[in-house]
């Protein structure tokens, strides 16, 4: 594939995952030996792990929309940042719903084969997340002594 066809894989990727909360697109996008590097505790492996993965988000964030502000292609790399927000409406990952509404910063990457991803990897600002859902007292960090 063309790293310009890789990019359009990787918005379909945002868009039908992350923004509709389709998982059955798990079964045309992804690899069936897709692998997710920072899988969650609890969650399958492979692509039926994906799927558990967007369904917890969506239950979560029923409204949750994905805003990508760059995508960049290398090879068979593809990544993506993206600006994540949401409502807090439904539990996630024994968060009680809480009703607040969320806003986050994230950078995926993917590498693809034969017009299917078969790698993730990807960071999301957990720390703002976990403040803004009232898990974490939302105070600065302490600064170190001699500073």
């Amino acid at each position: 594939m063309t790293l310009d066809a890789n990019k359009a894989l990787m918005r379909r990727f945002y868009d039908e995952f992350w923004c509709k909360g389709n998982p059955d697109a798990v079964d045309e996008l992804v690899a069936p030996d897709f692998t997710d590097h920072q899988l969650p505790p609890g969650m399958q492996p492979g692509p039926k792990g994906l799927k558990q993965l967007v369904r917890e988000w969506r239950t979560g964030f029923p409204d949750m929309h994905e805003e990508v502000d760059m995508i960049f292609a290398e090879g068979d790399l593809v990544s993506g940042r993206f600006v994540l927000t949401g409502t807090h409406l439904g539990p996630f990952f024994g968060i009680a719903p809480t009703g607040r509404k969320v806003k986050i910063t994230g950078i995926d990457i993917v590498r693809i084969r034969d017009g299917r991803i078969t790698d993730f990897w990807y960071s999301e600002d957990q720390l703002s997340l976990l403040r803004q859902l009232g898990q974490i007292p939302n105070e600065p960090l302490p600064t170190p002594q001699g500073e």
